[in-house]
């Protein structure tokens, strides 16, 4: 269990939430990866703390299988103003149970998250996010770490 500060981000979220319904969620969050980078989204922001990239699910509506929010952004200090065509959001701060993702891109990931959708994990449903880095880039061989917001 790690307990985080808030966490402040820049980026781009869905127009409209989003649901794993149907594997709506994949189809949508696909499509804003494809945005976040054709569009260079990353070099706009500035004021990254650290070159790392966040996705992140928020603002539930109720477990995994009601729609939630989704976001793609980097970490910023507090106050940060988003460029044009940007915005801020903030992960709360609380206990996080970190999950790691390892093998081929983006199954590894769903299957992650299917294991997380089927565990006894007392999930808080704040925000979840996953945190992508230099060895999230290796397709064939990636390992990202998902942090589950989990009940006190």
């Amino acid at each position: 269990m790690n307990n985080l500060e808030t966490i402040y981000l820049t980026g781009i979220a869905l127009k409209e939430k989003t649901t794993n319904e149907n594997n709506q969620a994949m189809q949508d969050c696909g499509r804003l990866w494809q945005e976040f980078e054709s569009k260079g989204y990353f070099s706009k922001i500035d004021n990254k703390l650290e070159n790392k990239i966040y996705a992140v699910y928020y603002d539930y509506e109720g477990d995994h299988t009601k729609p939630y929010s989704y976001f793609i952004g980097c970490r910023v200090a507090a106050g940060s103003l988003a460029p044009e065509g940007m915005e801020n959001i903030v992960i709360p701060p609380g206990n996080y149970k970190i999950i790691t993702a390892k093998g081929k891109m983006p199954d590894c990931v769903a299957d992650a998250w299917r294991t997380i959708w089927n565990s006894d994990i007392k999930r808080a449903y704040k925000a979840d996010f996953e945190i992508y880095d230099g060895e999230s880039f290796d397709w064939n061989n990636a390992e990202i770490a998902i942090f589950i917001s989990v009940e006190q």
